[in-house]
């Protein structure tokens, strides 16, 4: 799970690390650097004064003390002067600076706050736009796995842009079918394949006697006779199968198609060795969207993990909104999942 959006209280992760958005001075400040003060207990207010000033966009480590992580990373974030002083390069520092920390005190789960989007004052889509695309290119760039939580504490402090909610929003609110009015469509569905089985399960000569103007008896074509084990022979590429000739295919490696998909090595590991592995299919999409496959593509590589899109679940139809627009950052797609409440690929 590269990198996960949860809603949460960053003192209560179990991780080997949590980022602590620290004051400058070592002194407990408010808002989260209090919140974790105070679920940490004095030890660390201690360990904090023996750090000193901490200059904006470097980092420093303690231990956790009370809390369920090992570690406390503290960072200080910028305060936002409207964007024209640096802000947003001294705020990615902070989670670059914090990930190397991580990667050098061998943790392998990290959890961070939206760094400076409380009363330093960062507009919430930027805060996340820049942890997002810092955490990204850390990770792309690193050999390590790594799980990142960034961690909300509620759905009031997550915001798209504008735009691109509202874009989203339009492209659901002109595809989604109703949960309702799908399950009816399946009640009748459900009624018509009934007298099918009905009708053909009867004797073909009794069906000809009671249903006048059928077609006369048909003998068995060849495919029909086919054993089940011509079939199994004759079958496509498993998802496995078709996973590894599309990288081939499209002349990427390894590496840069999992950290695409947001998904772990031990994970493609297990995917690249076993034919026949299942995977889910928030997964199965996470690949589609790595490997930038069209709509038709995505309908057959999912396909063979036994999975459709489907116009009556909103995660298909974003997943499709951003394939059709030809947008394959899985990142992005994920910040948009989890504004509209749903869960996201590859983690």
């Amino acid at each position: 799970m590269p990198l996960t959006i949860i809603r949460n209280d960053i003192t209560k992760m179990q991780v080997d690390a949590i980022v602590n958005t620290a004051n400058p001075r070592p002194v407990v400040g408010g808002g989260v650097d209090g919140a974790i003060h105070r679920a940490a207990g004095p030890e660390l207010l201690a360990a904090r004064q023996k750090i000193g000033d901490i200059a904006t966009g470097a980092a420093f480590i303690t231990p956790g003390y009370g809390l369920p992580s090992k570690s406390v990373i503290h960072t200080v974030g910028p305060v936002w002067r409207g964007g024209s002083h640096g802000e947003r390069e001294l705020l990615a520092a902070c989670y670059e600076n914090s990930l190397a920390l991580a990667e050098a005190h061998d943790c392998h789960s990290v959890a961070f706050p939206l760094i400076s989007a409380g009363i330093f004052g960062c507009p919430v889509d930027i805060a996340i736009a820049t942890a997002v695309q810092a955490i990204r290119d850390f990770l792309q760039q690193h050999e390590q796995d790594m799980d990142v939580y960034l961690v909300v504490f509620d759905k009031k402090s997550f915001q798209l842009s504008g735009s691109l909610f509202d874009d989203v929003k339009s492209y659901l609110d002109e595809h989604y079918v109703d949960v309702h009015l799908e399950q009816e469509y399946r009640v009748d569905d459900r009624r018509r394949r009934l007298q099918e089985r009905v009708l053909f399960e009867r004797p073909r000569d009794e069906m000809l006697l009671k249903s006048p103007g059928m077609l006369p008896p048909r003998s068995r074509t060849a495919e029909e006779k086919r054993s089940l084990d011509d079939w199994l022979e004759a079958m496509d590429d498993t998802f496995s199968e078709s996973l590894l000739r599309l990288i081939d295919a499209k002349g990427r490696k390894d590496p840069e198609v999992y950290k695409r998909a947001n998904v772990d090595r031990k994970l493609f590991s297990k995917i690249r060795n076993n034919p026949e592995y299942q995977p889910s299919k928030r997964t199965a999409l996470a690949f589609a969207v790595a490997l930038e496959l069209n709509l038709d593509e995505t309908r057959d590589f999912i396909a063979r993990a036994g999975y459709a899109l489907s116009h009556s679940n909103k995660l298909d139809i974003i997943v499709e909104y951003f394939i059709v627009h030809q947008e394959y950052d899985i990142f992005t797609i994920n910040e948009t999942l989890f504004a509209f409440g749903q869960p996201l690929l590859g983690c």
